[in-house]
C-alpha cells in the first residue's frame, strides 16, 4: 500500500514526511479549492509536540504525494489566516492568493478596455499576479464601484464573456474561456473510483436574452452613452424554448456584447444540467482548470469527459490520502 506524504513550508518552517512518513505530527490536513468559491483555504491540525510553528500572515505551500514515490505535486500556495492553539493540538487555517481579491475595494472608470485587461488591473490594484487573462467581451465603458470587493467585479465579468475565474496551485489568477481541460485525468469504475454521485436535471433555462442600457450595436460604439426606448437591436439571445432566462446588465452596452453574454449564460446553464462527485484515492496532480474521463461506468452516459470544478484533499492518520472531485459537463 502506498504511504501518503507531504510537504509543509510554513514561514520559516518546514515539514517533509516523504523520507519518514512515520514522523508525521500532522493529524489531519484539508485543502478545498473551489472555482465556484470566493477563495481556496485549507485547514491543518498539529500535534503540539514542536515543528512548525505558524503564524498569521506567514506564507504556506502545500505539497501532497506519496513515500513511495518520492514525488510530491503542489496543490496549494497562500497565507495563513488564523491559528488557533489548543491543549493537544493546534488548527491552522489559511486563504490562497484569491482573499486579496476579496478584501480590495476600488472605484474606477475604464473605456474602450476589455475584460481581460480590467482583470489584469484590479489584480495589479490587489498584488495578486496573473497566469492569464483572455480578452472576453470589449466593454465601451464599465464601471468599478467601491461597494464590492473587486473578486466580484471580475466574477461578473467572467460570467459575462463565459470565461472561468480562478486562483492555480501556484497562487496566480486564471481567468480564460473553459476548453478541454489543461489535463484529462482518467478514472476506470472497480479501479479507481472510490465513490461517485451524479446529479442529472433539465437545464432551467432554455433560451437566453440579454441588454444593456444603451443602443451602442445599432448605432456604433461611440453611443454607448445615449439613452434608448427600444432594445431591439442591442439585445443578444441563445437558445430556444419557452423557458427563457431574461439577463440585465448594465454593462452589456452593444450587441456584440449582449450576444456573447446571452451565449455565456446559456452554455453555462447547459453545462450545469450534468454535475457530480467523485472520490478516488490521493490524486494531487489533479488541479483546478484539469478534466477527468470516467470509464466503464455502469451508466452508459457517463463515460465521458467532464470539466473539473473543484478539489479536495484531505489527508488523516485513520482514512489516509483521499480526492474528491467536483464536476460537471463540458459538452452537451
Amino acid at each position: 500500500m502506498l504511504q501518503p506524504a507531504y510537504k509543509l513550508t510554513i514561514g520559516d518552517g518546514i515539514v517533509d514526511t516523504t523520507d519518514e512518513p512515520q514522523a508525521s505530527t500532522l493529524v489531519d490536513l484539508l485543502v478545498s479549492l473551489d472555482m465556484d468559491a470566493p477563495a481556496d483555504g485549507f485547514t491543518l491540525v498539529l500535534g503540539q509536540v514542536g515543528g512548525l510553528s505558524p503564524a498569521r500572515d506567514d506564507e504556506a505551500t502545500i505539497e501532497l504525494g506519496y513515500a513511495d514515490d518520492g514525488d510530491l505535486a503542489q496543490v496549494m500556495t497562500g497565507t495563513v489566516a488564523s491559528v488557533e492553539p489548543g491543549l493537544t493540538t493546534r488548527r491552522v487555517i489559511g486563504q490562497s492568493a484569491a482573499s486579496a481579491l476579496l478584501f480590495t475595494f476600488v472605484e474606477q472608470t475604464y473605456e474602450s478596455k476589455t475584460a481581460g485587461e480590467i482583470v489584469r488591473d484590479l489584480a495589479d490594484q490587489a498584488g495578486v499576479d496573473v497566469a492569464s487573462a483572455d480578452d472576453g467581451i470589449n466593454f465601451p465603458a464599465y464601471v468599478v464601484d467601491g461597494r464590492r470587493s473587486i473578486y466580484c467585479h471580475m466574477r461578473d465579468l467572467a460570467d459575462l464573456s463565459g470565461f472561468d475565474l480562478y486562483v492555480n496551485f501556484e497562487g496566480e489568477l486564471v481567468f480564460e474561456e473553459c476548453t478541454g481541460g489543461n489535463s484529462v485525468h482518467i478514472f476506470g469504475y472497480a479501479e479507481q473510483i472510490v465513490e461517485l454521485e451524479v446529479l442529472q436535471m433539465p437545464p432551467r433555462a432554455e433560451q437566453v436574452e440579454a441588454w444593456g442600457e444603451s443602443p451602442g450595436g445599432s448605432e456604433s460604439e461611440e453611443a454607448w452613452a445615449w439613452l434608448t426606448k427600444d432594445f431591439g437591436g442591442s439585445k443578444g439571445e441563445a437558445g430556444s424554448g419557452e423557458a427563457k432566462l431574461l439577463l440585465e446588465r448594465s454593462a452589456l452596452r452593444t450587441a456584440e456584447a449582449a450576444q456573447t453574454a446571452a451565449e455565456a449564460a446559456h452554455t453555462r446553464i447547459q453545462r450545469r444540467s450534468v454535475r457530480g462527485r467523485l472520490m478516488v484515492p490521493g490524486q494531487p496532480q489533479v488541479k483546478l482548470g484539469d478534466a477527468i474521463r470516467l470509464q466503464d461506468v455502469p451508466e452508459e452516459a457517463l463515460n465521458q469527459t467532464f470539466q473539473v470544478r473543484s478539489v479536495t484533499h484531505r489527508i488523516t492518520k485513520l482514512g489516509g490520502f483521499s480526492t474528491t472531485i467536483g464536476f460537471r459537463a463540458i459538452d452537451i
